[in-house]
């Protein structure tokens, strides 16, 4: 091989390996981006939620399934039986003589009422009215179940719906109202504390509303 083609043979060597690697770049920035998109579509996207992010409901809360059924449908709220359950978890786990904690609601008071089926049908009988105050605002009455009906009048007069934001503003103004130091209410969240919301559950609604999803699961099966 004479010099001029020893000279050829290498240029074209050195494109043909310049060619090899750009296209072994390439395919790993191509691989790189296909697995980033598919990766960021998978975590986006809808789905079930994972069963260890459900939280566990009280078996005590099935034991009262047919009582709160049956006084749902007195009130013309069947359809919301889940919801009530899941409020009931949410109050009491099903445990105790006032199972949906609605003393306060009858008699103004804790622990007047010594009484489940009692409890249960004032408890149903207060969610009731609130929903129908709410004009059917599912959130905004359940909320309510725990401000007390006060909390649907203060959302219709600023807004007219429920949201995050208008839970824990009634509730700082309710906290400052009764007098921040020396409040007879206490904040049973550190989130709650920090935002100075201590007034009845800010974030009663997401809780319920996570207990409706198993209940209305395990109705289904």
């Amino acid at each position: 091989m004479n010099r001029k083609t020893s000279k050829k043979w290498k240029y074209t060597t050195k494109q043909l390996f310049g060619i090899s690697l750009l296209l072994i770049l390439s395919l790993i920035v191509l691989s790189w981006i296909t697995n980033y998109i598919e990766n960021h579509r998978t975590r986006d996207a809808p789905g079930p939620m994972q069963k260890d992010a459900l939280p566990e409901i009280s078996e005590n809360i099935w034991e009262y399934h047919s009582i709160v059924s049956r006084y749902a449908k007195q009130y013309g709220i069947e359809e919301h039986t889940p919801v009530i359950l899941a409020m009931m978890m949410q109050e009491s786990g099903g445990r105790g003589l006032d199972p949906m904690q609605s003393s306060e609601s009858l008699c103004g008071e804790r622990n007047c009422i010594k009484d489940p089926d009692l409890s249960i049908q004032q408890g149903v009988s207060f969610f009731a009215l609130a929903l129908d105050k709410a004009d059917g605002d599912i959130k905004l009455a359940v909320q309510a179940y725990n401000f007390g009906h006060g909390f649907i009048e203060y959302v219709q007069d600023n807004g007219g719906e429920y949201t995050q934001e208008a839970a824990i503003t009634f509730s700082q103004k309710m906290y400052d109202h009764a007098g921040r130091n020396n409040s007879i209410y206490t904040c049973r969240r550190e989130e709650a504390k920090e935002l100075e919301a201590c007034y009845g559950d800010i974030y009663y609604v997401s809780s319920v509303m996570d207990y409706r999803i198993v209940i209305e699961r395990q109705i289904g099966n």
